[in-house]
């Protein structure tokens, strides 16, 4: 045992408490939401070849930064503001630019998280299917005075995409009320038809509108730190630029994107294997009796456990206690029966019958 903690049950709870770290406490991780199939060993290798001159040199600034995302997004580099993390364009979207952020929950916590108190709306997603009506929701916006609007698709902790032709009539909508629409993709590579669903290529077309994208998700690399935002309103990415500082990605970052696209058909097949798994897991879950299970479009899936079953925050600390597996569950977001629900993320085939394993084994236990 680590000295943080003697026992399994404190080994709980300091992990519980943490945002990350994990590798360093030998449980398997099912909370956090990546991609295990990326990047190729042949990534790590360059980056250690490379270490020396990563370690010692000053790492590019923001123009250069941005000119390798724009290589990935095929768009121009003036559109785009490279963040540490997606986190970092967050604090300033919501925390600095933003007079008054709506946005549906439940959802990714931290667009709330950073606003300043009194200045975030938030608006219930449509009960019990989580789904999220754009026509109320733009109403909503334009009647509480928001000058942005979050959707994130597919939204965490729901793994639901919102439609496309939904996104635009919401951007056309808001326009005309001089509110930003902001649209989350970081989880969108794990979808269907991926192409179809993303704005990304159609940005130039909505001025209101910027997309955020997380690369830790998708790519694997949650300990580079590296996210995006990408808008055609130049005036409004000059805002959000203004906000970072000189040097805010390291070497290795940079790194990872220079070389990035030399692996675009080993990242498409990555994506592959991960949407197989979660189909897999999906039907694994869908055959437990009583759990209502919400088809994922991303790499985790959302589970209304059986009336009948131990709450979510008691399953997923039994599920660590006894079978050293993290799991999330809802207790901490904003919407009905929280405490009913848990959110799991895809790993591997084998990982996945094993969390299947104990969750059968704990869910009743008193």
């Amino acid at each position: 045992m680590n000295k943080k903690y003697t026992t399994q049950e404190e080994k709980y709870t300091y992990i519980s408490k943490q945002h990350g770290g994990y590798y360093r406490h030998d449980f398997t991780d099912h909370a956090y939401l990546y991609n295990l199939y990326f990047p190729p060993k042949e990534v790590f290798t360059h980056l250690k070849d490379n270490i020396h001159n990563l370690v010692l040199n000053y790492p590019m600034a923001q123009d250069a930064l941005a000119e390798l995302i724009g290589e990935i997004t095929t768009q121009p580099a003036e559109r785009i503001i490279v963040g540490n993390g997606a986190a970092e364009i967050i604090k300033i979207l919501s925390g600095h630019l933003a007079k008054i952020i709506i946005v549906p929950v439940p959802s990714f916590n931290e667009y709330a998280n950073a606003a300043p108190e009194g200045q975030v709306v938030e608006f219930p997603l449509e009960f019990p299917s989580f789904q999220l009506d754009v026509d109320k929701f733009a109403t909503e916006a334009i009647k509480v005075g928001a000058d942005m609007a979050v959707v994130v698709t597919p939204n965490n902790p729901t793994s639901m995409v919102v439609p496309k032709a939904d996104l635009i009539r919401l951007a056309q909508k808001l326009e005309k009320h001089n509110c930003m629409l902001i649209i989350d993709e970081s989880f969108l590579d794990f979808t269907d038809n991926k192409d179809q669903i993303s704005l990304e290529q159609d940005i130039d077309k909505y001025p209101n509108m910027a997309i955020l994208k997380s690369m830790s998700k998708a790519y694997g690399i949650c300990g580079l730190r590296i996210g995006y935002m990408l808008t055609a309103n130049l005036e409004f990415a000059a805002r959000v630029r203004n906000g970072i500082h000189i040097w805010n990605i390291n070497g290795f970052a940079e790194e990872f994107l220079r070389i990035l696209p030399g692996y675009k058909q080993e990242f498409e097949d990555s994506c592959e294997r991960v949407k197989k798994d979660r189909d897999l897991f999906y039907k694994q879950l869908c055959a437990i009796k009583g759990m209502c299970v919400f088809k994922p479009d991303a790499n985790y899936i959302f589970c209304r456990l059986p009336d009948d079953a131990l709450s979510g925050p008691e399953v997923t600390k039994l599920l660590f206690i006894k079978h050293n597996i993290y799991i999330k569950d809802s207790a901490g977001k904003t919407q009905p029966d929280a405490t009913r629900y848990i959110r799991i993320a895809s790993r591997t085939k084998e990982e996945n019958t094993k969390l299947i394993e104990g969750l059968m084994d704990v869910m009743y236990l008193k």
